[in-house]
């Protein structure tokens, strides 16, 4: 993925190309589907099947779940982020910088923006859709632990979670009304970046 690329959306029905096949067994138990989304899950060949089957039988915020967990890393960040903007296109600060920093370590994944994230995220308090974005992106890493200190791995399932919460919340942002459109939106926009798109989304109308 190149998150500088313009808009430009692969063709309906282009193959979720970067969508995980299978999900690893450490991760699995930490997804939080529903019963009726585990049993079509089993159900699936694949996790693009299973997407495909959640959607069919109005399962979305499982579908939501899946594609956090079932996207690489730079991928699901940088969906969360689309998902936060599209919610609220001007973000009050510290959630500015909150996105600003997410999308900074999608483009260059490095300790340094990864952990400048983490410090944007504690400023925010964990309380938006953007801070949770810039969590997903430090969980991304190889390590819990400060630069230069003996490594301590994040659990895999982790920046799933994280995504998952982000995007849950720019989904609930303010008319939880809208929550079922959003996620239509949503999902749409994870498709086309599972197709090698960039699944921008234009600002929510008011």
């Amino acid at each position: 993925m190149s998150a500088d690329a313009p808009s430009a959306r692969p063709a309906a029905g282009a193959a979720l190309v970067k969508l995980a096949a299978t999900l690893p067994e450490v991760v699995r138990p930490h997804l939080g589907l529903t019963a009726e989304a585990v049993q079509a899950v089993a159900a699936s060949p694949d996790i693009a099947a299973a997407l495909t089957l959640l959607e069919a039988q109005g399962l979305k915020l499982d579908a939501v779940r899946l594609l956090a967990h079932a996207l690489p890393r730079r991928e699901a960040v940088w969906w969360a982020c689309m998902c936060a903007r599209h919610t609220c296109a001007t973000p009050p600060p510290p959630d500015a910088q909150c996105l600003e920093a997410a999308e900074l370590w999608v483009r260059r994944p490095a300790d340094e923006t990864r952990h400048a994230a983490f410090a944007h995220a504690e400023t925010a308090g964990f309380a938006s859709a953007e801070a949770w974005a810039c969590a997903a992106a430090f969980l991304s890493g190889d390590s819990l632990a400060p630069v230069g200190q003996h490594k301590v791995p994040p659990a895999p399932h982790l920046a799933g979670l994280a995504v998952a919460s982000a995007v849950n919340l720019a989904s609930l942002r303010e008319s939880p009304v809208l929550q079922s459109r959003r996620l239509d939106a949503f999902i749409a926009s994870a498709r086309q970046i599972a197709a090698g798109g960039t699944g921008r989304l234009e600002p929510e109308a008011a």
